[in-house]
């Protein structure tokens, strides 16, 4: 089945709409899992640089919002 989401589907933010949104507690249960899954594997191998890549889109990302608001 494909589910491509049309222009239509967008919200201002550039979001799609069908996204669920997560709660502040579930967000905190999702990271609170995370972490403790990967955090051993995490603290012994570097970063690879494709990560560092996102890491640095998502700031910038996270920056421009924080001047539009």
């Amino acid at each position: 089945m494909d589910q491509r989401v049309s222009d239509g589907d967008m919200r201002e933010d550039g979001m799609n709409a069908c996204q669920p949104s997560l709660t502040d507690d579930t967000r905190h249960r999702l990271g609170t899992a995370l972490r403790s899954i990967y955090e051993e594997t995490c603290d012994t191998q570097p970063i690879p640089d494709s990560q560092i890549d996102l890491l640095l889109r998502l700031r910038h990302k996270e920056r421009d919002r924080r001047r539009f608001d």
